[in-house]
């Protein structure tokens, strides 16, 4: 016998943390996707040495979770898998919606989107279907979709910052020359591409110099 698969649709709830409070003086709101193995809540830690009254930062929750490690004691997440791509991504489209909806974000604010590691797939596919437009997209250790052409940001004018790890363990040199020229291929001359000394972390200094 046979067996198949029949795909249906539901609808479910998924939270997401934030970081300070949204008030007529916020200057920057950041849009900050984690990588996988992260949870929101802890992610959003990266950002607190941010100046509280000036930036505001919103941390999707990615939906898939997964215990870490084999005492079952620590919980992770995951955007995408190889599995289903096209529905899951559209899934989490359809989340990021719901969280812009909800967070009634003012045209006056200068949006930051910010995607770390495996967070950087999906803030590049959100952008490309939605043209949403942004002040500032930063792209911290991960790896472009191979899908997304550059006609597909030719709306977008904002900067555009490309950080590593030189001794990053998932970027050898050949990745990143990859990566990099993909990068310029995409945005050209709103480019700007920081490399610094270490390994595939988070690097809260340069996060913190880019407002």
């Amino acid at each position: 016998m046979k067996s198949t698969e029949t795909e249906i649709s539901y609808t479910i709830n998924n939270s997401y943390s934030t970081l300070n409070t949204l008030t007529n003086k916020t200057k920057h709101v950041w849009f900050v996707c984690h990588g996988m193995g992260y949870l929101s809540r802890y992610f959003i830690n990266y950002f607190k040495e941010l100046n509280p009254a000036d930036n505001y930062i919103i941390a999707p929750q990615a939906q898939s979770k997964y215990y870490q490690g084999t005492k079952f004691k620590h919980v992770g997440a995951s955007w995408l898998t190889k599995e289903n791509t096209l529905v899951e991504t559209e899934n989490i489209m359809t989340y990021f919606d719901a969280i812009f909806e909800n967070e009634k974000i003012s045209k006056d604010k200068k949006l930051i989107i910010f995607g770390y590691s495996q967070g950087v797939s999906v803030a590049m596919r959100y952008l490309a279907k939605r043209k949403l437009k942004c002040h500032h997209l930063v792209l911290h250790s991960g790896g472009i979709p191979k899908e997304l052409i550059s006609k597909e940001f030719d709306y977008l004018s904002s900067k555009v910052t490309l950080i590593y790890g030189t001794q990053d363990e998932y970027l050898n040199e050949k990745r990143i020359a990859y990566e990099t020229e993909r990068a310029k291929l995409l945005f050209g001359n709103n480019l700007t591409i920081l490399p610094f000394e270490g390994k595939h972390v988070v690097n809260v200094d340069l996060i913190n110099s880019l407002v």
